[in-house]
Protein backbone atom coordinates (compact mmCIF):
# COMPACT_ATOMS: atom_id res chain seq x y z
CA UNK A 1 0.00 0.00 0.00
CA UNK A 2 1.13 3.09 -0.96
CA UNK A 3 0.07 6.91 -0.15
CA UNK A 4 -0.31 7.60 -3.79
CA UNK A 5 -2.80 4.67 -4.42
CA UNK A 6 -5.04 5.18 -1.11
CA UNK A 7 -5.36 8.98 -2.21
CA UNK A 8 -6.19 8.09 -5.26
CA UNK A 9 -8.46 5.27 -4.37
CA UNK A 10 -10.10 7.99 -1.74
CA UNK A 11 -10.09 10.69 -4.80
CA UNK A 12 -13.49 9.19 -6.00
CA UNK A 13 -16.48 10.53 -4.03
CA UNK A 14 -18.22 7.12 -4.05
CA UNK A 15 -15.26 5.43 -2.62
CA UNK A 16 -14.49 8.17 0.12
CA UNK A 17 -18.76 7.78 0.97
CA UNK A 18 -17.85 4.37 1.65
CA UNK A 19 -14.85 4.27 3.96
CA UNK A 20 -16.53 7.19 5.79
CA UNK A 21 -19.54 5.00 6.76
CA UNK A 22 -17.27 2.11 7.54
CA UNK A 23 -15.27 4.91 9.96
CA UNK A 24 -18.64 5.57 11.31
CA UNK A 25 -20.71 2.43 11.46
CA UNK A 26 -17.69 -0.26 11.53
CA UNK A 27 -17.95 -3.38 9.78
CA UNK A 28 -20.54 -4.02 7.18
CA UNK A 29 -21.55 -5.98 4.47
CA UNK A 30 -21.70 -4.52 0.82
CA UNK A 31 -25.61 -4.98 0.93
CA UNK A 32 -25.62 -2.77 3.66
CA UNK A 33 -23.23 -0.20 1.85
CA UNK A 34 -25.33 -0.38 -1.06
CA UNK A 35 -28.43 0.43 1.07
CA UNK A 36 -29.95 4.23 0.20
CA UNK A 37 -28.06 4.76 -2.34
CA UNK A 38 -28.52 4.86 -6.38
CA UNK A 39 -25.60 2.48 -6.70
CA UNK A 40 -25.88 -0.80 -8.16
CA UNK A 41 -24.11 -4.07 -6.55
CA UNK A 42 -21.95 -4.07 -9.21
CA UNK A 43 -20.60 -0.54 -9.04
CA UNK A 44 -20.05 -1.09 -5.12
CA UNK A 45 -18.63 -4.59 -5.83
CA UNK A 46 -16.22 -2.13 -8.07
CA UNK A 47 -15.37 0.19 -5.51
CA UNK A 48 -14.57 -2.08 -2.64
CA UNK A 49 -12.18 -4.12 -4.68
CA UNK A 50 -10.36 -0.82 -5.42
CA UNK A 51 -10.40 0.32 -1.85
CA UNK A 52 -8.87 -3.16 -0.85
CA UNK A 53 -6.17 -3.03 -3.51
CA UNK A 54 -5.20 0.45 -2.27
CA UNK A 55 -5.29 -1.15 1.26
CA UNK A 56 -7.91 1.01 2.63
CA UNK A 57 -10.35 -1.81 3.42
CA UNK A 58 -10.10 -5.82 4.10
CA UNK A 59 -13.05 -7.97 3.46
CA UNK A 60 -13.94 -10.78 5.95
CA UNK A 61 -15.96 -13.83 5.09
CA UNK A 62 -18.51 -14.70 7.23
CA UNK A 63 -21.01 -17.55 5.72
CA UNK A 64 -22.17 -15.98 2.37
CA UNK A 65 -21.45 -12.67 3.55
CA UNK A 66 -18.40 -10.58 2.56
CA UNK A 67 -18.28 -7.93 5.32
CA UNK A 68 -16.18 -4.98 5.03
CA UNK A 69 -14.10 -3.00 7.44
CA UNK A 70 -11.17 -0.08 7.40
CA UNK A 71 -7.59 -1.10 7.94
CA UNK A 72 -6.63 0.68 10.88
CA UNK A 73 -3.08 0.76 8.98
CA UNK A 74 -4.36 2.66 6.17
CA UNK A 75 -6.25 5.65 8.70
CA UNK A 76 -2.49 5.52 10.25
CA UNK A 77 -0.70 6.08 7.21
CA UNK A 78 -3.12 9.04 6.33
CA UNK A 79 -2.91 10.55 9.90
CA UNK A 80 0.72 10.24 9.71
CA UNK A 81 1.11 12.16 6.18
CA UNK A 82 -1.46 14.91 6.99
CA UNK A 83 0.33 15.79 9.98
CA UNK A 84 4.24 16.27 8.88
CA UNK A 85 2.62 18.90 6.07
CA UNK A 86 0.43 19.91 8.70
CA UNK A 87 4.01 21.18 10.65
CA UNK A 88 5.15 22.40 7.83
CA UNK A 89 2.30 24.78 6.68
CA UNK A 90 2.32 26.04 10.19
CA UNK A 91 6.01 26.40 10.51
CA UNK A 92 5.07 28.82 7.00
CA UNK A 93 2.61 30.78 8.16
CA UNK A 94 4.31 31.61 11.47
CA UNK A 95 7.45 32.40 9.19
CA UNK A 96 4.46 34.73 7.05
CA UNK A 97 2.99 35.83 10.15
CA UNK A 98 6.49 37.16 11.30
CA UNK A 99 7.41 38.93 8.04
CA UNK A 100 3.89 40.81 8.00
CA UNK A 101 4.61 42.07 11.55
CA UNK A 102 8.12 43.16 11.28
CA UNK A 103 6.98 44.88 7.51
CA UNK A 104 4.36 46.39 9.23
CA UNK A 105 6.28 47.56 12.17
CA UNK A 106 8.91 48.41 9.81
CA UNK A 107 6.38 51.18 8.40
Amino acid sequence: MTLHQTFSALGDATRFTIVERLLTEGELSASTLQQGTEISAPAISRHLKVLRQSGIVRQRVDAQRRLYSVRPEAVRAINSWTMDHREFWQASLDRLEAALLAEKDRK
